[in-house]
């Protein structure tokens, strides 16, 4: 460990991301050394009874984020590593009660905090059961999504699952906007006190008021009501987290806690309200590992979102060019819905902007629910045709891709999948290779 009088802060992020490089500057500008735990500079070792960290830090802040990550367990399981060597941000028991966002409901429950009614079970029939409970509309949520994602409305008639693809999924009761626009508050709260808050508001026919989704921002620190602030704070702490960014709504009955999320981004934020959470959580780190910090310096930092590369950044070497996977005109895949899996022949067309699924087979595995319909441009019909799309889990050579993918009625067609672009553009695609055609001539060998 470092000298506890000049104390080093570390960033842990793999990813390079506007937060993660500003909380790094922040640390710089406020006197303090950084350090950003990244994949090219990052080791633990264990040797002769003792663990060391490299680089060193006196105090770490825990950036990453666990709900882009395949294997979300991978990244606890580096968080609790680090986090047994020193004192964490964010630490890794509250950033998973607030990554599986059921944990969530139910430690905010717990605490007295509202959250809306929801339901989590884990068998198919028992969740479909209680669907009509929540009226003609619900929310179906994977309990890992991020940016909106893995969350839809449906309706009584749809049937819910108790899992999309490998996630477990859950319901929750629909607070309808009192107008006919969706809106919603982010209320970033650091170490018990509110940052920086924002409105967002839905547009278009979205339902989802994320900034990622599109979402109108604008800026309500000052407006906040003082019951918001109350609950942001309450839920933070409810949690366990040091920093979050939580996600409040208005019901017929007040207000009520969506999410609380432990690594949010601040783009949006500061662009809605001009404050960079950065340096707060910067102050905070460097006070826990011991430093003092003007908070005049701080207010004046978080004026500016600093994303610039920061001196910390870890040099890397140019990698050796390496060719793309390749994969054949056709390939044996597998595709995943909410009720299981099916291995199947795929055709590649890069002509495609979308991977398409046969009706049947999408039936067969449990894809819904219907996320949107889209019109799918073809060469003999000018205007298109009107299909639904859903979302697909496609594992393609051990790798595995979430893309929204058109349905279709492909019967008459050799193969029930199509890869579009939104696949093949991890690959490179030989078109005198076919699997269908190399396992045909397997079997007649053998």
């Amino acid at each position: 460990m470092t000298d506890a009088t000049d104390p080093t802060i570390g960033v842990l992020s793999p990813h390079t991301s506007k937060e993660s490089k500003a909380i790094c500057n922040a640390v710089t500008a406020l006197g303090y050394e950084a350090e950003w735990l990244r994949g090219e500079n990052t080791a633990i070792d264990v040797r002769e009874g003792r663990a060391t960290l490299e680089p060193d830090a006196d105090v770490i802040v825990n950036r990453l984020l666990l709900s882009k990550q395949k294997q979300p367990a991978e990244g606890l399981g580096l968080a609790a590593t680090i986090a047994n060597l020193r004192p964490m941000l964010n630490p890794p028991a509250p950033t998973l009660t607030a990554t599986y966002k059921f944990a969530t409901a139910t430690a905010l429950a717990e605490a007295g905090v509202p959250v809306p009614d929801a339901l989590l079970a884990l068998s198919n029939d028992r969740l479909d059961a209680d669907r009509e409970r929540f009226g003609d509309t619900a929310v179906y949520k994977t309990a890992i999504g991020t940016h909106g994602g893995g969350a839809w409305k449906v309706d009584a008639g749809n049937t819910v699952n108790a899992q999309v693809g490998p996630r477990q999924a859950f319901l929750q009761e629909f607070l309808a906007p009192s107008d006919d626009r969706h809106s919603d508050l982010r209320v970033y709260v650091v170490d018990d006190d509110v940052i920086a808050a924002m409105s967002r508001t839905a547009q278009g026919e979205e339902w989802r008021a994320n900034v990622a989704l599109g979402g109108e921002t604008a800026d309500v620190t000052d407006d906040l009501p003082d019951r918001v602030a109350e609950i942001a704070r309450r839920a933070t702490d409810a949690v366990g987290l040091d920093y979050a960014g939580v996600d409040v709504i208005e019901g017929e009955d007040g207000w009520y806690v969506l999410e609380v999320n432990p690594t949010a981004g601040f783009k949006g934020l500061f662009g809605a309200t001009g404050i960079s959470p950065a340096p707060h959580i910067a102050k905070l780190a460097i006070e826990r590992a011991g430093g003092a910090v003007d908070d005049e310096a701080v207010a004046d930092l978080a004026t500016t979102l600093d994303d610039s590369r920061p001196d910390c950044m870890p040099e890397v070497e140019a990698p050796d060019a390496t060719d793309p996977v390749v994969i054949g005109y056709t390939e044996e895949v597998v595709v995943r819905g909410t009720r299981g899996a099916e291995t199947v022949y795929a055709k590649s067309d890069t002509g495609a902007t979308r991977t398409s699924i046969d009706a049947s087979l999408a039936a067969d595995i449990g894809t819904g629910p219907i996320k949107d319909i889209v019109k799918i441009r073809s060469g003999s019909v000018k205007e298109g045709r009107s299909r639904p799309v859903v979302d697909l889990v496609v594992g393609v050579g051990g790798s595995q891709h979430t893309v929204t993918a058109s349905v279709e009625d492909r019967s008459h067609m050799d193969y029930p999948l199509l890869l579009g672009r939104d696949i093949l553009e991890h690959y490179h695609v030989d078109v005198t290779r076919r699997a269908d055609r190399a396992a045909t001539e397997t079997d007649t060998e053998e």
